[in-house]
């Protein structure tokens, strides 16, 4: 049996996975950053984008809307925005979303905070970039 490492991924309201990993890919911020067992420690910030945990021919997929991850050499801990699993994803939710998202940003009235709402935009344009490409696959 291949060497593992323990996997973790959060969010401030809930635990979204745990289990063992072969590998992990994160979007870094300055790109992808591939994790096996027994890893140096590292802490990076993270971007938008997909998880791809890897256990042997088995690949939990889980999208997370930035955050933080620790790597230890036995555990890897990552502490998400907002995270959710592709199996979880509500294309219609996340439409929804990004509409209202781009509305704010037309409008622009009261206290809206601009970098806040294109931020938000962004990262509906990410969730809905991916579960096309999930439903492809």
């Amino acid at each position: 049996m291949a060497a593992t490492v323990s996997v973790l991924v959060a969010t401030p309201e809930r635990e979204v996975y745990r289990g063992e990993a072969e590998m992990l890919i994160a979007p870094g911020i300055a790109g992808e950053l591939g994790i096996l067992p027994k890893h140096a420690p590292l802490l990076s910030a993270l971007t938008a984008g997909e998880l791809r945990i890897t256990r042997g021919e088995e690949v939990d997929e889980v999208f997370v809307s930035g955050g933080f991850m620790e790597v230890q050499p036995d555990m890897i801990t990552i502490l998400a925005d907002s995270a959710e699993r592709a199996t979880d994803f509500d294309e219609a939710q996340a439409q929804e979303a990004e509409r209202h998202a781009r509305e704010l940003l037309e409008k622009r009235e009261g206290d809206i905070d601009l970098a806040m709402a294109e931020a938000e935009l962004a990262i509906m344009a990410s969730r809905l970039e991916w579960i096309k490409k999930k439903k492809k696959h």
